[in-house]
């Protein structure tokens, strides 16, 4: 009974457990270790929670919204209404994993303030699990929101010396996204004729809107994802905030925040306005271009280590674009697997550099030389973690830019794009994109043989090398990076005939 009652009210579980562990820990003593226990015996336990509802009821095979919950919340047109499908689980599956190493990660940072730390962590982790499941647009709204509050305090709190202006331009930059898609929101209500916020309806209603109209509404909730993914002209808020903000946090916002973006796109941008995006798509193959590339070249630049993954992730997200823009299922496919895989990567290079910076205070490229003899086992780990953010083969990293290259090159809509020259304009735009791929090998190459190789910096030799918390957080990371990698229809059969069936929608509303 007990059993049946979890999976008939799973999805509002998972989003009660960690307010339920937020509102325990701000009663608890003020010390880290007791608060980092019970913060990570809570995280385990959503993540036990995901995985019976992926292992349980869950029918991948199944494009239809599942564990749906809907409750009556402003009369009809206002619902708490819940539900999964495959790219939604699997968003809510990269938070759960995420969540419990960053906890573990959390240890040297968290000595001050433990409860309040803790406590934001867990309303971070119930917000953005809300997003991924909320299946009523202004709910989707409230929720994406009320990630801001908790995301700030963990910047201004417990940030570096330049915290206050890092959070604050955060804040505005995301406030104003947040403004972009509530008019989005308003004007999809108002115009769709639907009287519900109900997002399975408005998809299917948006048709009867006026292409204009339909234009506005999704350059509104576009501009509100691209801020957020991040994507050029919106992404100088990301390497402030990575630079300031404290390791775990950095981890978050690289592992599953920015993913936010990448899955507004998908389910609203493509899922509601399917015609739009066929006729914008070449822009946005542009625009990803322009990411993949701009972003790459300013990593080789860089002297912060931290730096470099921030602009590293901007680039990547690129990726996440170009495979939306070429409307393939292989590219619908490898934008998810895109975005799952660089939540793992991310977060474990934000570990590594934050492991290097607890230990030397510092950094900076050019202030480390010869630290493979002094901590081995970073070195080791930072190799396989670099080999996976350059997208080698059998790493995780190569699954998803693989299939998002072969998709958008073989994209029939950027065969139709007309041009006053003899040739295919997607096909240069993907071809510039994978230059991304040489300059990822470039500056990350080119970072190892700084910080790892050459004459060895004699006053790191007392340094210790990595501990086993640490090696844990790593090892778990990595792990799954090199099993999606080698098995990566072990989460492509989770997500994939949702994708297809999205595809499909789109592809019947450009028929009609």
């Amino acid at each position: 009974m007990l059993t049946e009652f979890f999976l008939n009210h799973a999805l509002s579980i998972i989003l009660i457990v960690p307010l339920i562990a937020a509102l325990i820990i701000a009663l608890l003593p003020d010390k880290e270790s007791i608060c980092r226990i019970v913060a990570l015996v809570f995280s385990l336990d959503i993540l036990l929670d995901v995985l019976v509802i992926i292992v349980s009821k869950f029918d991948p095979h199944l494009t239809a919204l599942q564990y749906v919950e809907s409750y009556r919340w402003f009369g009809d047109t206002i619902r708490i209404k819940l539900g999964t499908d495959g790219l939604s689980i699997s968003m809510v599956l990269l938070m759960a994993i995420l969540l419990p190493v960053v906890i573990i990660a959390s240890e040297p940072i968290a000595k001050d303030k433990p409860k309040f730390y803790y406590s934001m962590l867990m309303l971070l982790a119930a917000s953005v699990l809300g997003v991924f499941v909320a299946q009523d647009l202004f709910l989707f709204f409230l929720l994406w929101e009320l990630e801001l509050v908790p995301m700030y305090f963990l910047i201004a709190v417990w940030g570096g010396a330049n915290r206050n202006y890092a959070s604050i331009k955060f804040l505005i930059y995301t406030f104003i996204a947040g403004a972009f898609m509530f008019a989005g929101v308003l004007f999809l209500f108002f115009n769709s004729g639907a009287n519900t916020f109900d997002m399975e309806v408005l998809a299917s209603s948006t048709k009867n809107m006026s292409s204009g109209i339909q234009l506005l509404c999704f350059l509104l909730f576009f501009i509100c994802f691209i801020i957020k993914l991040p994507s050029f002209p919106f992404h100088t808020w990301l390497p402030d905030a990575h630079v300031e903000a404290p390791t775990p946090v950095s981890m978050l916002l690289a592992g599953i925040l920015l993913k936010m973006g990448g899955y507004g796109i998908y389910r609203i941008c493509a899922g509601f306005f399917p015609e739009v995006l066929a006729k914008v798509g070449i822009f946005i193959a542009l625009l990803a271009a322009v990411n993949i590339i701009g972003a790459a070249i300013a990593c080789l630049v860089q002297d912060d280590m931290k730096r470099v993954i921030a602009y590293s992730s901007v680039s990547h997200m690129g990726f996440v674009l170009l495979g939306v823009a070429s409307l393939t299922s292989a590219g619908f496919s490898g934008g998810i697997f895109q975005m799952f895989s660089h939540g793992l990567i991310s977060a474990a290079l934000f570990m590594l550099v934050g492991t290097l910076y607890e230990r030397t205070h510092t950094r900076l490229i050019s202030d480390y030389g010869g630290m493979t003899k002094y901590m081995p086992k970073c070195f080791y780990l930072f190799i396989l973690a670099s080999m996976a953010n350059l997208a080698l083969p059998a790493l995780s990293g190569f699954v998803g830019e693989s299939l998002i290259f072969y998709g958008a090159f073989s994209s029939e809509f950027f065969n139709n794009f007309p041009t006053r020259f003899h040739f295919n304009f997607g096909q240069i735009c993907v071809l510039f994109s994978s230059l991304g791929v040489v300059l990822t090998a470039g500056y990350m190459l080119w970072l190892l043989q700084r910080v790892f190789m050459g004459k060895e910096n004699t006053k790191w030799s007392g340094l210790s090398d990595l501990r086993m918390s640490e090696v844990v957080v790593l090892g778990t990371l990595l792990a799954l990076v090199v099993l999606y990698g080698v098995y990566p229809v072990s989460l492509s059969n989770l997500y994939e005939p949702s994708s297809t069936a999205l595809l499909n929608f789109v592809s019947s509303n450009l028929s009609n």
